[in-house]
């Protein structure tokens, strides 16, 4: 029994889940607890649209290896992103005292982080990781300001994730 879980567990950490929502799909609207730099605050989705695109990523969870990848990837990133006028918001169900710490080192405090503990937001995004249902899934959706799905990504690998974002985010532009 155990080996079959642990196979289970593997074959679906390998496989890319596919993202549920799809371009077109309206997103939803949502308000979290975040953190920026280890200062928290609340992050409305409907406000951060009214400024441009929102990279909304989900991740399974903070200082784990691809998880850190991830993170200082989309760091790095920030300048281009802002450049097209987007904005980034990562998201998993960790803590926000974890993720007042994640801030400030992975992230290097170049965009915020958020707290999902009751996972309502990762659900609403069909953006859980299978039948580990307590952490999500790494997925990224680009959400235009008409509050539509622009763009959807899930894969494991964190590799990919913010070339593809950011591609979706200059066809935006066009």
């Amino acid at each position: 029994m155990l080996k079959t879980l642990i196979a289970a567990f593997l074959l679906a950490s390998a496989a890319p889940a596919l993202a549920a929502l799809k371009p077109g799909d309206k997103a939803p609207d949502f308000t979290i607890p975040a953190t920026l730099g280890g200062k928290e605050f609340t992050f409305h989705m409907a406000e951060a649209l009214k400024k441009g695109p929102v990279v909304v990523y989900f991740y399974p969870a903070a200082f784990t290896k691809g998880c850190t990848i991830e993170a200082h990837d989309f760091a790095e990133a920030m300048p281009q992103y802002r450049a097209r006028g987007a904005s980034v918001i990562g998201i998993s169900s960790d803590d926000i005292a974890t993720l007042n710490k994640f801030s400030v080192s992975e992230c290097q405090s170049k965009f915020p982080v958020a707290a999902d503990k009751d996972r309502k937001v990762m659900k609403s995004y069909d953006a859980s990781f299978g039948f580990l249902t307590g952490m999500a899934s790494r997925t990224s959706y680009v959400v235009s300001q008409d509050g539509r799905i622009a763009f959807a990504h899930s894969d494991m690998d964190p590799e990919g994730h913010v070339s593809r974002t950011l591609k979706a985010v200059s066809d935006l532009k066009r």
